[in-house]
């Protein structure tokens, strides 16, 4: 790799990326190239806990964000496996940044779910040449904000708890109750008085997501850019439920992204350490080489299955008028039984690396356990008990899961 020089003092640097890959197996390579950079100082900033503007820089100069943009227009025009992986990757360097693009890349995908045929066509070009980087207001548990109907818009005001990526965001999606039961969604620029930023994200896990809260005061919205809505009437379709499984493989690709960060970590780590029970390397020894290879084919075996989930997932991303709830409810079993082997898989990793990195390196300066607690604070996103349920039922009773916030 060539890196770009001069940096700007205290920059990370980072290759020349002006040339843009054309294939998906391209697309990976340069998510892997970005995943090197970002290696560079992760358990640092980790500790620093610092708003990642930089980190979102070099997801725009790398051409990671616009993943499904127009080619024409500056995108990658890539499809949700391509994008997996871009995330698992990322994830893997620092499983904060796997998340914020894996996030981004949900937004970017929204208005195909919810929107109308101009919304997408617009909203994509838009985002497409702006390079825009998406955030979110929305807790599908909440109805903490509310949206009114001012004539030709919309006026949002309340208050979100959990707001992934809004403080680095170009645009935010917003989601507001209307007329106390009814969910309305836009899309609005983050830079504006109305959003209100609670600087109050410190958690032990993903502490570069920036995912506090935030007050939304009076923020404006035209009629026109409320997805899905025409005349102000919302026609939702069976192809706009497949956002949750579409989102929890997601998940388990930035889980086993952080996994395989841990386990790379981990190798690197035996090559030069002395061994135990006679053995001069810690690489010779058997007990180490079993585990590596326990960790790396539970790993190994987690990824393929996300794999073929996902191309399992491009005949409902394909052809979204033909999904059906049945059809959908089976979709959303395959990617459950995912999640279910993906949190085992990354919290097992993330643990038992340090049954082969031994005592010494427990110190803060390798940041080991920053992998252990990225993956123990996102795991808990959904109660992963709820993923092997539906499997069973499936498998019991033939029943797939009715859509819902999390289902």
């Amino acid at each position: 790799m060539t890196i770009t020089t001069p940096a700007p003092a205290g920059a990370i640097p980072r290759p020349d990326w002006s040339a843009r890959p054309d294939t998906p197996t391209g697309w990976i390579d340069r998510a892997r190239e970005v995943a090197d950079v970002l290696s560079v100082g992760a358990a640092e900033r980790d500790r620093a806990n610092q708003t990642p503007h930089e980190e979102i820089q070099i997801l725009k100069e790398s051409g990671l964000v616009p993943i499904f943009g127009p080619v024409e227009h500056g995108g990658a025009g890539q499809e949700w496996p391509t994008a997996y992986r871009v995330v698992r990757a990322v994830a893997s360097a620092d499983g904060s940044i796997g998340q914020l693009l894996g996030d981004h890349y949900t937004w970017c995908w929204l208005p195909r779910w919810l929107g109308t045929e101009e919304q997408i066509r617009r909203l994509e070009i838009e985002a497409t040449r702006g390079n825009w980087f998406f955030g979110c207001a929305l807790n599908p548990r909440d109805a903490d904000v509310v949206a009114t109907d001012e004539g030709d818009h919309l006026v949002f005001n309340g208050s979100k708890h959990f707001c992934t990526g809004v403080k680095v965001s170009d645009h935010t999606v917003l989601e507001g109750v209307l007329n106390g039961k009814d969910h309305v969604l836009a899309v609005v620029p983050t830079d504006q008085p109305g959003i209100i930023h609670h600087n109050n994200w410190d958690n032990m896990g993903q502490r570069l997501t920036e995912s506090g809260g935030i007050t939304i005061r009076d923020v404006r919205v035209p009629w026109e850019d409320a997805l899905g809505y025409r005349d102000k009437v919302f026609s939702p379709r069976t192809y706009a439920t497949t956002n949750v499984p579409t989102g929890q493989l997601l998940f388990c690709n930035i889980w086993l992204g952080v996994a395989g960060g841990a386990l790379r970590a981990a190798i690197e780590y035996t090559q030069t350490g002395r061994g135990w029970g006679g053995y001069e390397r810690t690489v010779d020894e058997p007990r180490v080489q079993d585990t590596i290879g326990d960790l790396t084919a539970k790993l190994w075996a987690a990824e393929a299955l996300a794999d073929q989930v996902a191309e399992e997932g491009m005949a409902l991303h394909r052809d979204p008028d033909s999904v059906t709830p049945r059809i959908r409810g089976e979709y959303k079993v395959r990617t459950a039984a995912v999640k279910a082997r993906a949190d085992e898989v990354a919290l097992e990793v993330t643990s038992r690396i340090f049954e082969v990195t031994g005592a010494r390196s427990t110190a803060n300066r390798f940041g080991f356990d920053r992998f252990w607690r990225n993956a123990r604070t996102h795991t808990l996103h959904h109660p992963v008990a709820y993923q092997r349920r539906e499997v069973g039922l499936y498998q019991l009773l033939d029943e797939v899961p009715e859509p819902g916030r999390y289902s």
